[in-house]
This record gives C-alpha cells, structure tokens and sequence, in this order.
C-alpha cells in the first residue's frame, strides 16, 4: 500500500489511518512526481491519494499501475473508492461498504 498527500503533515495522517497489520505500508509521497517514482518503485496493490492532490493524481495512478486499487480521501473522480473521513480508509481498502444503508425493522 501507498499514501499520497499534498504534505508531510498530510502524509502522516493517511498513514496513520492506513496502516494495518493486514497488510504493508510500502512509502509515501508529497507530489505528483514522487507518486509517480513511488508507484514504480514499490508496485502496490492499493494507493490511497488525498484529494488535495487534484485529478491529475488519478491518472498517475492509472498510467503507471493500471490495476491498482485507487482509494480517494475526497473526492476524485476515476478512484475505485472515495472516503471523507480518515476512519473509513481501512474499510475502503477492503472494498467493505460503507456503514449505514437502509433501516431494517
């Protein structure tokens, strides 16, 4: 797995939030060159990308890793997931739904 933010500060709050002993934290990245370098170096199976990083992340994403899993923290047209709170990342990485959904008596 792989973070990407707009900052360090930022990157250290999805990292936090991402991180699981399910599966490993492969690096991070503050720009849309290093999520580029970092895609490439490390392979990841999920990137988790805030949106502060704008659209364009969603294409590096896609150029450089086609399958990848794209969790967006906001909302970034073309992610495979969009979460809006830090503490829905891990259900996201999972492709588990959301909570709430119809009431059921």
């Amino acid at each position: 797995m792989l973070c990407a933010a707009a900052g360090r500060e930022g990157l250290a709050e999805l990292k936090r939030a991402s991180v699981s002993v399910h599966w490993e934290l492969a690096g991070g990245a503050v720009s849309l060159e290093e999520l580029r370098k970092e895609i490439g170096e490390f392979e990841p199976d999920v990137v988790i990308v805030d949106g502060a990083l704008g659209p364009e992340a969603v294409d590096v994403v896609r150029a450089a890793r086609r399958t990848v899993r794209l969790v967006a923290v906001g909302s970034l047209p073309g992610a495979d997931a969009e979460v809006f709170q830090l503490g829905d990342i891990r259900a996201a990485i999972l492709g588990l739904p959301r909570p709430g959904g119809p009431v059921r008596a």
